[in-house]
């Protein structure tokens, strides 16, 4: 990855960091990944899921990180659910890892996946768990330490609205 890459939890989520983090989400769903959304994928429904995420991150609900490429345009994202049910508190979800297309195969992911990962130590969290639809990704949470727990057929959808399996995993965030 190039150093030029910086990756910083967003403290509070502005619209400089709504247009950016919705061209991301745009370009991954576009581009098939099955993330909660289907085609066509506009800037509105984009930019209304940002509002979103940006008020559960106010109310210290989630956490939001992005990766941001040299001329601080953002090239990747994830979040960390904080708020569980309350005999789970222990836990987080790992969400919406999303990396644009342009910005791939220069091990963002990994960097992602470990700030995310230490974001959510130093939120009290000591596992994680995550869904994913991509093999792509199962290889990197794999490499990265995680445990893949099983396959559930037809659980999504792609964007285009073919079905999906998605693949269970989960990470104590002591090993």
């Amino acid at each position: 990855m190039s150093d030029a890459i910086r990756i910083r939890v967003l403290e509070t989520i502005g619209e400089r960091e709504i247009d950016g983090l919705s061209d991301v989400l745009i370009d991954c769903v576009e581009g098939g990944a099955s993330v909660s959304f289907m085609l066509p994928m506009t800037r509105a429904k984009a930019d209304r899921f940002w509002r979103g995420a940006a008020a559960a991150v106010a109310r210290g609900e989630r956490l939001v990180f992005a990766a941001e490429d040299g001329a601080g345009t953002i090239v990747g994202t994830v979040q960390i659910i904080l708020a569980q049910p309350e005999n789970q508190p222990h836990r987080g979800d790992h969400a919406k890892m999303l990396v644009h297309r342009r910005a791939r195969r220069r091990g963002l992911g990994a960097a992602l996946l470990a700030a995310a990962e230490d974001g959510a130590r130093q939120a009290g969290k000591t596992l994680l768990v995550l869904d994913t639809a991509s093999d792509d990704a199962e290889r990197l949470y794999a490499r990265n330490g995680w445990r893949r727990c099983g396959e559930i057929p037809s659980y999504a959808l792609w964007p285009d609205g073919r079905s999906c399996a998605t693949t269970f995993f989960f990470k104590f965030l002591g090993d």
